[in-house]
């Protein structure tokens, strides 16, 4: 509401943008509060509006005489023209889909915009995490807030009963969600008849306008002990004296979807429940279980934030570029991807956008991010000295991940403690490792030796400022000295330098060492 008035101060317009009719009503009420003594002029658009309504409203915003427009998808529409936008506004971002964001970027490059959710998307998580998109986190709960006690449970009319006579008798009301719109009134019926004196409404989103508004004020005033529903109180409705909410088939709901309808209960200083009813466990498919177990385990106040990392784990990232926004990152692993993913960065930092980033280049002195060795040498570690397959791939990981020449004394210390004397191979594997770290100084991109001939790849691109540095001459240098049995040769645009007569990777390391050693 602040950023939104500053934007209006600024004489800019802004627009809130939210998935729903009830949470955009919702939002103008509370605008309107707000905003009651200051001049701003606030309005909204839904589908309860009529055309009329609708037309005269788009109007008034395209003059610039309504300063805060709120509306559901229907803003994103080509009828909508602003005089001048300056902030844009989503709630409950992991309800839209790319399509609808990318839209909003085209309405405006110039406009700031402010993504709210507690649980978001994994792609949006993505990008916060990357530094594309920057990020801040509330974990500050309002004061006398407390945790909502998560239960997962097979469905059980003895314990419905309980549970929705315990909230009555405590002055409290129950959200029963079940988010099937054809079973609805039968789900009532059945619910009455558990609980004959409980008074029970429901409602959904393909309700009259009037009808749903009527059900759910009606709610708000008390007048009904238990709304059976489908997940359209999802998005910030916010009844404080609802304190128990019961959600039938939990195992076919999304995680930011369970997520939020906890979050519609708990919202006073009362003790809040939330009951997750779902098929056994042992039935359910692999992430049904995981979302499941995810949202028992992380019941405290402020723990959207997990969840949310915990759904990027177990959905993956998504497309940077394309339209999913989660996707398969477990086929080639999380860390692999970041790899991937911040090569093409700084390959486009470094070609496409160059101007852009040049201060950013020239501060960098390393021209190559890693170097891959490819040999004919025996370069491993046997099965005979570490049988566990899942123990070598561990070892093989941690042996790239060793950055210092400290780190790979203790990696190595550590081998020979664990699994006795290291057989040759092994020692290869360490000195290819260093021979790795000493071509990356050096600017090579990869290193073959085969049949005794050593073979090192410059920087591909010709036009990178690694040829005109320090590091290129001192090789030259190096090589015109006439001590090694060293040439270079051009193969298409692509500098390589071939050295014959390399039998060993100590041989190897010996020559990078030398070339290392007489750098300026």
């Amino acid at each position: 509401i602040r950023a939104a008035f500053k934007t209006c101060c600024d004489g800019k317009q802004a627009a809130i943008l939210v998935p729903t009719t009830i949470l955009a009503y919702q939002h103008f009420k509370t605008f309107g509060e707000r905003l009651k003594d200051f001049p701003v002029t606030v309005d909204f658009i839904n589908r309860f509006k009529t055309a009329k309504e609708k037309k005269e409203t788009l109007q008034k915003v395209a003059e610039g005489k309504i300063d805060i427009i709120i509306g559901t998808h229907a803003l994103l529409s080509k009828d909508v023209k602003f005089k001048d936008l300056g902030l844009m506004v989503i709630d409950e971002e992991q309800k839209f889909g790319v399509t609808a964001k990318e839209k909003l970027k085209h309405l405006r490059t110039t406009v700031d915009s402010l993504t709210l959710t507690a649980t978001p998307i994994p792609r949006t998580l993505q990008f916060s995490l990357m530094g594309a998109r920057d990020l801040s986190i509330i974990n500050t709960p309002p004061p006398n807030r407390q945790p909502i006690q998560t239960e997962v449970m097979v469905f059980n009319e003895d314990a419905i009963r309980d549970i929705i006579y315990y909230e009555t008798e405590r002055g409290g009301q129950v959200f029963f969600i079940h988010n099937r719109v054809n079973g609805l009134a039968e789900m009532k019926s059945f619910i009455q008849g558990l609980c004959p004196d409980v008074s029970i409404a429901y409602a959904h989103g393909q309700m009259d306008g009037d009808q749903l508004e009527d059900t759910i004020l009606d709610f708000m005033d008390r007048k009904y002990d238990v709304l059976v529903c489908t997940n359209i109180v999802e998005s910030g409705v916010d009844i404080p004296n609802v304190n128990t909410i019961i959600v039938n088939n939990a195992h076919q709901f999304g995680l930011s979807d369970l997520h939020q309808l906890r979050g519609r209960v708990g919202r006073s200083n009362k003790k809040a429940f939330c009951y997750l009813m779902a098929p056994p466990m042992s039935t359910l498919p692999v992430d049904s279980r995981k979302r499941l177990s995810t949202l028992e385990q992380y019941s405290d106040l402020g723990s959207g934030f997990q969840i949310a990392m915990r759904d990027l784990d177990i959905r993956g990232a998504g497309n940077m570029l394309g339209g999913e926004q989660s996707g398969f990152i477990a086929e080639i692993g999380f860390e692999m991807y970041q790899k991937i993913l911040d090569e093409a960065i700084r390959e486009l930092k470094r070609s496409d956008f160059k101007d852009l980033f040049k201060e950013e280049i020239e501060k960098q002195d390393d021209f190559v991010r890693d170097c891959s060795i490819d040999t004919d040498l025996e370069i491993l570690i046997p099965d005979t000295y570490v049988e566990s397959i899942t123990e070598r791939l561990s070892l093989y990981s941690r042996l790239d991940n060793c950055e210092t020449e400290q780190d790979l004394k203790d990696f190595h210390t550590e081998m020979l403690d664990r699994f006795g004397p290291i057989p040759a191979p092994v020692e290869d594997l360490f000195t290819t490792v260093r021979c790795r770290r000493i071509a990356v100084e050096l600017g090579f991109e990869k290193m073959t030796l085969k049949n005794e001939t050593l073979k090192c790849f410059f920087v591909s691109n010709p036009d990178s400022p690694y040829f005109q540095s320090e590091t290129f001459n001192g090789i030259l240098q190096f090589l015109q000295k006439g001590t090694n049995k060293a040439k270079l040769k051009q193969v298409g645009k692509n500098g390589i330098l071939v050295v014959e007569e390399v039998k060993t990777m100590k041989t190897l390391y010996s020559f990078l060492s030398r070339m290392k050693e007489s750098l300026p």
